[in-house]
């Protein structure tokens, strides 16, 4: 017979046996009814307001140097570019989305791949043989896009999902997600011709999908003629490829809003003002925000005098009609190919307590907007001040500009020269002298001028990102600045014979006006590689506090001077293409310098967390997302020929160990 203790020890071995089975049971259910998580990123942005932003927190500051190459996949691109000069102009900026364990993206020539997320395993590829030979701008593609957007309840079909890709040679395709087969029932055996009454068009990035709902904008090189193909923006059906509605954003009629911003005998032949950048959607309110360009030529527009409304603009337009619903010019009369070039980034606004939705606009000048969403009417200050008139014979620069007037202007606002040595800065003086000089919106001249902060940044097409948690908006800058000089045509061939930097520069004939268009950048190529003649930093990773109106904070992003010759060339910061993405882990994850490589900072003050080399530059926006519990960060790495930066054909996915 058993002690009363015994019995009570027996007791209690049982019961702590018996918890022991239970919170096994419980975890082991819990597993089974909670299978790892996936998290998407169905669209270039993300979202397609185009936030940049990822919930997942498995990555953050105390873990991130753990970050270690997952997979990579490379895409035989290189082989495309041989036997053309296509690799002078190559650039691989694609970001690509993440769907259905799936990652799909396009390279610079416009083929699409669906590559398997977890392994990096090829599924299917798709050719659209795009011709490269003919006459190209540019050679990117920086996305595809997914039909229907997971959680748009606007759309509506029982149909397998699709991946569209718009073209260098202006087609609008529509692919199986499956099977990387072209929709036999979209357009024509899957292929909608964008080129067809329009003209020599590019696409170069994805479209915006909104419900049943395909939006596209268009790419040219406006800079050699004035009457440049017309920069429509079209909607098409997700199902059939039928046109629903165009709209070009400049007014042809009488009759059309805005017609009497645009004179001139030969204005109605004026082209571009396209939208070439990213198109940002809102399915809740049914509109979809434009980010137009500068019409043709950029830097000339004697022939389009006045404020050129919709151009160089951002248009909201009810995506159901085609109707425009508001419209706000971040530019008057641009005469300086000021772009908006980043897309537009949809997120909640704070005002009098109040949560407001808001669009937030980074331009080229270094501004940042500030509007509402539904109405275009800013919710920051904007004010509009005198810039300088313009001296060109048959020019007329529009008196004023919109100046945003909370946050700093970022990028180069004024202008410097700089040199590692007395004898470098004074070579850059030299070389600016006789330069005209006003400000940021100093008007091309005779003489030639001098522009800040330059066609290429401020803020450029990679854009912004916001984190809603810290409410802090980021973008990379650059600061580079560029020599503008119009010629008289007759004058060309004289001005140029006995000037070599004349001879060097890039040259826009702007058939049909009266000038040709001479442009260079301030920096030199010297035996020691590239020398910048304006003041570090050359390029920045910028936070801005939307519930504050404040500058968080501002760092260098990248190096682009040997730093085994110039001993701070990091502290200098590099010209950078390609945006960045934040996430709720509390990182800011960017390539984008000449460096070549791939860098997390800390979203709290902008401190370098991590850093990688990439096997060739990354001049694209990375993306993140989960799949079997596991959180990956990715990114393409291909180089820009322009840039003449290391060229590949890399995705590079990375996660902890």
């Amino acid at each position: 017979m058993k002690s009363f203790a015994t019995i009570r020890l027996t007791t209690r071995r049982r019961k702590n046996q018996l918890t022991a089975l239970v919170l096994l049971l419980v975890l082991q259910l819990s597993a089974t009814a909670q299978p790892a998580r996936s998290v998407e990123w169905p669209a270039y942005g993300n979202d397609t307001g185009g936030m940049r932003f990822s919930p997942l927190t498995q990555i953050t500051p105390a873990n991130v140097k753990q970050l270690a190459v997952a997979w990579t996949f490379r895409t035989g691109e290189l082989e495309q570019y041989k036997h053309t000069n296509a690799a002078e102009k190559a650039a691989f900026e694609a970001t690509p989305i993440m769907v259905d364990g799936t990652l799909f993206f396009s390279t610079p020539t416009s083929r699409v791949f669906a590559v398997d997320a977890a392994t990096g395993q090829k599924k299917w590829d798709y050719n659209p043989e795009v011709y490269l030979w003919q006459e190209l701008s540019e050679i990117t593609s920086r996305g595809v896009s997914v039909w229907p957007i997971p959680g748009d309840k606007s759309a509506s079909s029982d149909q397998p999902k699709r991946i569209f890709v718009a073209t260098l040679d202006g087609r609008l395709i529509a692919l199986d997600a499956q099977t990387g087969k072209p929709v036999a029932t979209f357009g024509k055996a899957g292929s909608v011709d964008l080129r067809a009454g329009v003209g020599n068009i590019s696409v170069t990035s994805p479209p915006a999908v909104i419900g049943n709902t395909v939006v596209v904008g268009s790419s040219m090189g406006d800079n050699q003629r004035f009457n440049y193909e017309r920069g429509v923006v079209r909607a098409y059906d997700a199902l059939t490829g039928a046109l629903r509605w165009s709209w070009d954003p400049i007014p042809r009629k009488k009759e059309d809003a805005g017609f009497d911003t645009w004179k001139g005998p030969n204005v109605s032949q004026t082209g571009a003002a396209n939208a070439w950048s990213l198109i940002s959607a809102d399915a809740e309110r049914d509109l979809v925000f434009i980010p137009t360009t500068s019409p043709s030529p950029d830097f000339y527009g004697g022939e389009r005098l006045g404020q050129n409304r919709f151009a160089s603009s951002i248009v909201a337009i009810r995506a159901s009609t085609g109707k425009v619903v508001w419209d706000f010019q971040t530019v008057h009369h641009d005469i300086w190919d000021y772009d908006n070039a980043s897309q537009p980034v949809l997120l909640p606004f704070v005002q009098n307590g109040k949560t407001v939705p808001a669009v937030a606009v980074g331009t080229k000048m270094g501004h940042v907007f500030i509007l509402n969403r539904e109405t275009g009417v800013p919710l920051l200050p904007v004010e509009e001040r005198s810039v300088p008139k313009s001296t060109v014979p048959g020019e007329e620069a529009f008196p004023t500009q919109p100046f945003p007037t909370t946050f700093p202007a970022l990028g180069l606002q004024k202008m410097e020269t700089w040199g590692p040595t007395p004898a470098d800065k004074a070579a850059a003086d030299q070389r600016v002298n006789g330069f005209r000089y006003e400000g940021i919106f100093t008007p091309p001249s005779l003489e030639g001028s001098l522009m800040t902060p330059g066609n290429v940044g401020g803020i450029h097409w990679g854009g912004m990102s916001y984190d809603p948690q810290s409410g802090l908006l980021i973008t990379n800058v650059n600061r580079l600045a560029a020599l503008i000089r119009l010629l008289p045509r007759e004058q060309l061939s004289a001005s140029i014979k006995n000037d070599q930097e004349l001879l060097r520069a890039e040259t826009g004939m702007q058939s049909g006006t009266p000038y040709v268009l001479k442009r260079l950048y301030l920096f030199a190529k010297t035996d020691m590689g590239l020398l910048m003649q304006t003041p570090p930093p050359w390029g920045t990773l910028v936070a801005l506090n939307l519930k504050k109106g404040t500058l968080e904070w501002e760092v260098p992003l990248g190096y682009m001077m040997d730093p085994a010759k110039y001993p701070d060339a990091k502290k200098w910061g590099s010209l950078n293409f390609g945006g960045a993405i934040t996430t709720a882990g509390g990182l800011v994850f960017v390539a984008a310098s000449l460096d070549g490589h791939l860098r997390a900072f800390s979203t709290k003050d902008g401190s370098t967390q991590w850093e990688m080399p990439l096997p060739a530059s990354g001049q694209a926006t990375p993306m993140t997302y989960q799949v079997n519990g596991q959180q990956y960060v990715v990114i393409a790495a291909g180089g820009h020929g322009k840039l003449g930066t290391k060229l590949g054909d890399y995705v590079v996915a990375y996660k902890l160990p």
